[in-house]
């Protein structure tokens, strides 16, 4: 009988360790990310609150539709196609969409220059890559502790 306590005791305990880091995992939250990457932005490009108003309506539309191209480039890469012909053609529809990538970025920059000096569109360009950066580093660094 107690050997079947102890059983039913440890059976127990690792159902709530279980349920305990269940609960310690947070969900990505889209949200979140974009109020933390634009406080960073802001502090680390010395923005005023009128030259945020100005600049992330803007960023925030770039990324929009940036977005749309990584998902059917994310769609693309993510099955190799059978023959060469087929890898040819996924590698042009690659390249075009960076290209449309890249149009997008210089577009939109252009803009956000209209609206506020070069230097502080620098910043801004600066201060997303390090976010990103870091944050990518933050995320590998989890999943690193993970294994």
């Amino acid at each position: 009988m107690t050997k079947m306590r102890r059983c039913l005791v440890t059976m127990m305990m690792l159902a709530l360790m279980l349920v305990a880091s269940a609960q310690e995992r947070k969900k990505f939250s889209p949200e979140k990310f974009q109020a933390d990457m634009e406080a960073f932005i802001t502090q680390h490009a010395n923005l005023t609150p009128q030259e945020a108003a100005k600049v992330f309506p803007l960023l925030r539309e770039m990324q929009e539709k940036q977005r749309a191209i990584y998902g059917k480039v994310h769609k693309m890469v993510k099955n190799k196609p059978e023959d060469e012909a087929g890898c040819v053609s996924v590698i042009e529809e690659y390249d075009k969409a960076n290209i449309e990538l890249k149009k997008i970025e210089r577009n939109y920059h252009q803009k956000m220059m209209k609206e506020v000096p070069a230097s502080k569109v620098f910043d801004v360009i600066r201060a997303e890559y390090r976010f990103h950066r870091g944050w990518m580093r933050g995320a590998q660094q989890k999943r690193d502790r993970k294994r």
